[in-house]
């Protein structure tokens, strides 16, 4: 969902495959799928290439456009081509695993020591009590401001929703926040009220719980205060909301460390030290909280190169590459010794989202969690035009879920 918030289309420069060898062989050549952004892929391609250097095996890093890579991969596995190693989403990896498209890491040196990881990304891995994956980066959502903006204001970056309120009257009134008109981006008030889509261990869709329709009207009360404002039309939300932040018109934005390179090129951040970054603001103070977002590492089922994958994987997820990674790109590490390193340390971005990962929220990791946004951005956006009110809004998305999504789960 992370890279997916970014609306990046990459080129689609290769299909490859992962070689050809008689069974039980390794092929010593990684075809590597990288799903990231422009401003990460060279970093990951020399990090990739450093590992195969030092691992004595070939590295092939083909760039995939991140929109169209999940079912790319899916078609490509399914004949039996593709990466041998995938960026996934966090989101996909449980899907994949059901699907029988990647392998199962439970008896391998990958899953034999995992006691370094944080515990949230660590739970995207697993599906069925077995592991599929191993994480590369975390991320969550944080509240983003300008900080010169809200000290000539004389205002505190927010930690409630109404404390947001108040503040705007002294930012511009609809110019002191920007709400993306997105499923992902409502995550915060409905976790922050308590809230979920779906309860997995009960197999229960509780997305229009009365919880939610506090948060939803939590969100809409922002926009009708004149305390924010919101692109109606979801397709353009997010590039608008980067342009009002990254020009110095929007004072605050909530978005995850995926986004700041691009806010860093705008005209109200030439000087980095104005980006400000504070957990997302909650119904009251100490309540805010954030969904877990992030990416995985996973081997492609039957793989003619496992034994090199594994290695590269192991190189990939290192400490020393995940502090290389937080160093360059200000992504978070999903190794906890990693935030001890003193270039991570150093590195603002990452220090001001450590706290941020420690409370977020994780997300449920069954194999429709990817499928669970695109109900929820559609009613989200018909009741922030006014179309609907919160509960009908959010009935027709427990109403989505249960005929095309979950329908083994029951209802409230």
């Amino acid at each position: 969902m992370t890279a997916m918030a970014t609306g990046v289309a990459l080129v689609l420069t290769a299909c490859g495959g992962g070689g050809s060898s008689s069974s039980g062989s390794d092929t010593g050549e990684v075809t590597f799928w990288d799903t990231s952004g422009p401003n990460e892929s060279p970093v990951f391609k020399k990090i990739a290439e450093d590992c195969a250097t030092k691992g004595g095996y070939k590295v092939k890093v083909e760039t995939q456009a991140f929109d169209g890579a999940l079912n790319n991969y899916k078609t490509a596995a399914q004949g039996g081509q593709g990466p041998d190693v995938f960026r996934a989403e966090v989101a996909w990896v449980p899907q994949l695993a059901k699907l029988g498209l990647v392998e199962d890491l439970s008896d391998t040196d990958l899953a034999k020591d995992t006691s370094d990881f944080l515990e949230a990304p660590l739970g995207s891995t697993k599906y069925e009590g077995k592991t599929y994956a191993v994480p590369q980066v975390t991320d969550s959502l944080a509240l983003l401001y300008n900080k010169k903006k809200l000290a000539d204001a004389g205002v505190e970056p927010p930690k409630t929703w109404d404390e947001l309120k108040a503040a705007a009257a002294k930012l511009g009134g609809e110019k002191a926040f920007f709400l993306n008109n997105d499923a992902y981006y409502a995550l915060p008030f409905i976790y922050g009220e308590g809230g979920d889509l779906v309860d997995a261990s009960a197999k229960k869709i509780v997305v229009n719980s009365a919880q939610n329709v506090k948060a939803l009207e939590t969100a809409k009360g922002l926009l009708d205060s004149k305390a924010a404002t919101t692109a109606l039309d979801a397709t353009n939300s997010y590039s608008n909301m980067q342009a009002a932040f990254s020009s110095g018109e929007a004072a605050m934005v909530i978005n995850g460390p995926w986004a700041v390179a691009d806010y860093l090129k705008g005209a109200a951040f030439t000087d980095k030290s104005n980006l400000g970054i504070a957990p997302v603001p909650g119904p009251s103070a100490g309540k805010g909280s954030a969904p877990v977002g992030g990416h995985d590492y996973v081997i492609r089922k039957a793989t003619k190169a496992k034994q090199s994958s594994i290695k590269f994987i192991q190189c990939m997820a290192s400490v020393e590459s995940q502090a290389a990674i937080a160093k360059e790109l200000g992504l978070l590490p999903s190794r906890k010794s990693a935030y001890q390193n003193a270039d991570v340390k150093a590195n603002a971005v990452v220090a001001a989202f450590e706290p941020v990962t420690k409370v977020a929220h994780e997300r449920p990791w069954i194999p429709e969690g990817g499928e669970l946004f695109d109900p929820l951005k559609i009613s989200y956006a018909d009741f922030l035009a006014g179309k609907k009110d919160a509960k009908a809004a959010l009935d027709d998305v427990a109403k989505a879920y249960k005929d095309k999504v979950v329908p083994e789960y029951s209802i409230g």
